[in-house]
């Protein structure tokens, strides 16, 4: 409230002025007074806002010199991203592990062979960076497979059998033969909710609720929308129902089915669970609405065989100064079955690796470890398995960093962290605005580092674009051939880059 003074200074010369026109009945003595304080107060206004704007100014001048002096300190730690720039995106290694990684191994379903066989080459490609240690750090993973592939038609009143596109959704149970029913449609909590139970019982629930189209990022839209997927065969079986069918979560228009992980509770009967593609569900919707009576028969094989034994891989720097100030940088092994896991998460994989390639060659400060998770897509026992023991050790957890967003073109990076920790991360981001890496929002989503909440001092995720990502999430089109050489790249750098001012500067 910079002009409260002067205005208390103004009212006290104007009720001065009041009563000496009260006691004085000269005119022209009126007059010269009038003017004396006119001017008086005039001249105070003026005085008063400059010294505002002095003070304006000089709090201007020091901002400008506090960004300059920041902008200063990080000139030498800019020059390094530099060259880890140079360093990632003149480098095809990446790139070409991946396709190792996708073709000769493929998809990585947790438990499977080929799940193992990833293992021993992950840990083999840190050998040979000559880290500091690499080790296994083994975790006991459930072991679900999908059988002979699924089926599903739309049985007409007439008779007439339509082939829909369907497959079973991670940890489902089988329907040991053909499984046939009436099948109700779904299209919020609140109406399954509402029904009577006798509508329900002896059906297949069919959750059709869309992904909103209208949200520009198009993760937000699954988050949305992914309950139906996660939570919808403990809701219809607590109802009576006999099985689930769900839409696929993505915004495309196609025949291909998403699959992803089902929930059971202990307490609750489990029911088969399976995604239709987006035109299956889309062309079982518009049949409903004109013969309500429907019935779909669904055949699925899928079996939940014994936990079994698989391992995280590890690789670390230790750190030149800090050893015991541990960074973690990470992405998960296991894929689901459909297809070769390119997207989901071999980038994640390669990035991880490439980036101790860079950081190695600039003996950072804080130990920097490479963790490669098992099961991040049915249960994180990867990441469970490392919390539980980063929680016993005496090292210090800094910060953990997951790339878990399909490869695309790096946006930024999210982060779970104190507003302090965040403010300190978010003072680096004009080094990663030359490479249009724009943002560091709140809100990580990496699913192997979110056990480490409350032991590491920062979970930060890489963001990527998205546009493209649900396209082929969770389906048979997870291909090597998606990936651009280039964005994984640009990921490896950021991520690198990231770890380098992690290492350096702590938190």
């Amino acid at each position: 409230m910079p002009f409260i003074g002067p205005l208390l200074y103004y009212d006290f010369k104007i009720k001065a002025f009041i009563i000496m026109l009260l006691y004085n009945k000269n005119p022209f003595r009126i007059l010269v007074l009038a003017a004396f304080v006119s001017v008086d107060i005039i001249t105070n206004t003026v005085l008063a806002q400059s010294k505002v704007t002095l003070a304006q100014s000089k709090v201007t001048l020091a901002q400008s010199k506090v960004t300059l002096a920041r902008q200063n300190a990080l000139v030498p730690d800019s020059i390094v991203i530099r060259k880890i720039y140079e360093s990632a995106l003149t480098t095809h290694q990446s790139y070409d592990n991946l396709r190792y990684l996708t073709h000769k191994i493929g998809g990585r379903l947790s438990g499977s062979n080929q799940e193992a066989q990833a293992v021993v080459w992950i840990k083999s490609l840190l050998e040979q960076l000559g880290l500091d240690s690499v080790y296994l750090q083994a975790v006991t993973v459930p072991h679900w497979v999908r059988g002979i592939k699924e089926k599903a038609r739309l049985i007409t009143t007439e008779g007439k059998a339509i082939r829909l596109d369907v497959c079973a959704l991670g940890g489902s149970v089988a329907t040991h033969g053909k499984l046939r029913a009436r099948v109700i449609e779904i299209k919020s909590w609140a109406e399954l909710a509402a029904l009577p139970e006798q509508q329900i019982k002896g059906k297949i629930v069919f959750f059709n609720r869309p992904m909103d189209p209208s949200n520009v990022e198009v993760f937000e839209s699954y988050l949305e929308a992914v309950d139906q997927r996660n939570r919808g065969a403990i809701a219809a079986a607590k109802r009576g129902a006999v099985g689930t069918l769900v839409r696929s979560l993505t915004l495309a228009k196609d025949d291909l089915p998403h699959t992803g992980a089902v929930s059971y509770e202990e307490k609750t009967k489990k029911i088969p669970a399976a995604a239709l593609s987006t035109n299956s569900a889309d062309k079982l919707s518009q049949a409903l609405q004109t013969t309500p009576n429907l019935v779909v028969e669904l055949e699925m094989n899928c079996q939940q065989l014994p936990d079994i034994q698989s391992f995280n891989v590890i690789g670390q720097i230790t750190g030149s100064t800090y050893p015991t100030e541990i960074l973690t940088v990470g992405a998960h092994i296991d894929s689901w079955d459909l297809a070769e896991g390119a997207s989901d998460d071999g980038t994640g994989i390669v990035q991880t690796i490439e980036v101790m390639r860079i950081i190695k060659d600039l003996h950072p400060e804080r130990t920097v470890r490479a963790v490669l998770y098992v099961n991040e897509e049915s249960g994180a026992s990867g990441g469970l398995k490392y919390a539980e023991l980063a929680k016993l050790s005496p090292e210090k957890q800094l910060a953990a960093i997951e790339s878990d967003a399909g490869g695309f073109t790096p946006k930024g990076f999210r982060i779970d962290a104190s507003p302090e920790v965040a403010e300190h991360i978010r003072t680096w981001d004009m080094l990663f605005k030359p490479y249009q890496v724009e943002w560091m929002k709140p809100n990580q989503r990496g699913i192997d580092i979110a056990p480490l909440k409350g032991i590491a001092k920062a979970l930060i995720s890489l963001d990527c674009d998205d546009q493209r990502f649900f396209d082929i999430h969770h389906t048979a089109a997870d291909t090597f051939d998606k990936i651009n050489r280039r964005e994984l790249q640009l990921g490896t750098a950021a991520m690198a880059s990231l770890c380098y001012l992690l290492s350096k500067h702590g938190l």
